[in-house]
C-alpha cells in the first residue's frame, strides 16, 4: 500500500473531512438496517437502549469506513470518484484516518456491549474486522468475487440489530442477512459496468475488469434470480405480512426485468447511450433495498403474519 500524507500545499482539513471518512452515505444505510432489525425483534428494548444500539452499531460503521480509506488511499488516488476523498486529496493525513477508525472500533463495540449485550458487540467487532481486514486488505485486490464475499460486511447490520434485542441469532436475521448479501452484487456490477475504467486504473480486480462486460451482465441477471426467493421468504416468516409480501414482489419482478434488460445489452449500444440501462438500474437498486426494509418496519406496524 502506498503511504500517502498530506501534501506541502494541501489544504488545511476541516470537521466535514473527518465525517466524510466515516462515509455517511453508506454509514446511512448501516443505520436504518440496523434499526429495522433490532424494531421487527420479537422482544421490547427500551427507547433508550434501542437509540444508543443503532448509535454505536452506526459508529462501527463509520470506523470500518476510515479504516476503508486509511488502507485504500492509494486506490482512491487514482480512480476518478474517489480521488476528491479527505486522504488522497491531502487534507487529513493517513495516520489520523487510521487513529479515528481504530478509536471509533474499540468505543462502539465497548460502548454497544454495556448498552446491549456481549454477543451484539462482539458481532460488530467481528463485521469491523471482516469489511477492515478481510475485504479492504485481502479480497478487494486478490479476487473478482471481492464484493460477493466482501459484501457481508454490509449485510450483517441487521442481524446486529436483532441481536441487541434478542441475544441472539434467527432465520429472520439471516434472511435479512440474505436480502442485502445477495443484493450486493448486481448493485456494484452494475456500478462497474459504467466505471470499469476507474477499477482498471486502480488495478482492482473487479468482474468488468477479470472477466469483462458480458459475463458481468451475465452473474447480474444470475444474481437477481438468487436474490428474488430469499427476499419473498422473508415476507412469510414471523416478521412479514401481507403488505411486505405485496412490496416485494412488485420491487423483485422490477428488479429482475431490470437485470434482464442488462443481460440483452449490446456492448456497442451501451456505450453509445452512456450505459443509461445500467444506470437506471443502480439507481434501482438503491430504491431496492430502501424500500424492502421501509416495507417490514411498516408491517411490523400494521402487524404480522
Amino acid at each position: 500500500m502506498t503511504d500517502i500524507n498530506a501534501y506541502d500545499t494541501a489544504p488545511e482539513a476541516e470537521f466535514g473531512d473527518y465525517i466524510a471518512l466515516l462515509k455517511p452515505r453508506v454509514m446511512s444505510l448501516v443505520v436504518f438496517t440496523a434499526f429495522v432489525g433490532l424494531w421487527v425483534a420479537p422482544v421490547d428494548v427500551h427507547p433508550f437502549i434501542a437509540f444508543c444500539s443503532v448509535l454505536f452499531i452506526a459508529l462501527g460503521g463509520g470506523a470500518s469506513g476510515a479504516l476503508n480509506m486509511w488502507y485504500d488511499a492509494d486506490i482512491d488516488a487514482v480512480m476518478n470518484r474517489t480521488h476528491n476523498r479527505p486522504i488522497p486529496s491531502g487534507r487529513v493525513p493517513a495516520q489520523e484516518a487510521l487513529a479515528l477508525g481504530l478509536i471509533l472500533s474499540a468505543m462502539s463495540v465497548m460502548m454497544l456491549g454495556l448498552a446491549a449485550n456481549w454477543f451484539a458487540a462482539g458481532f460488530l467487532a467481528f463485521t469491523i474486522f471482516f469489511y477492515a481486514v478481510i475485504y479492504t486488505m485481502w479480497l478487494k485486490r486478490w479476487t473478482p468475487q471481492n464484493i460477493v464475499i466482501g459484501g457481508a460486511a454490509g449485510a450483517f447490520p441487521p442481524m446486529i440489530g436483532w441481536a441487541c434485542a434478542t441475544g441472539g441469532i434467527s432465520i429472520e436475521s439471516v434472511l435479512m442477512f440474505a436480502l442485502i448479501f445477495f443484493w450486493t452484487p448486481p448493485h456494484f456490477w452494475a456500478l462497474a459496468l459504467f466505471m470499469k475504467e476507474d477499477y482498471h486504473k486502480a488495478g482492482v480486480p473487479m468482474l468488468t475488469v477479470t472477466h469483462g462486460r458480458a459475463a458481468t451482465r451475465r452473474h447480474i441477471f444470475a444474481y437477481s434470480l438468487v436474490l428474488a426467493p430469499f427476499a419473498i421468504w422473508l415476507g412469510l416468516t414471523s416478521v412479514g405480512g401481507p403488505f411486505y409480501l405485496a412490496v416485494a414482489i412488485v420491487l423483485n419482478l422490477l428488479f429482475i426485468a431490470g437485470c434482464w434488460r442488462i443481460l440483452r445489452r449490446d456492448e456497442d449500444i451501451a456505450r453509445a447511450d452512456h450505459y443509461a440501462v445500467e444506470k437506471s438500474v443502480f439507481k434501482l437498486s438503491l430504491y431496492y433495498l430502501f424500500l424492502h426494509f421501509l416495507a417490514l418496519l411498516v408491517q411490523n406496524l400494521l402487524g404480522t403474519w
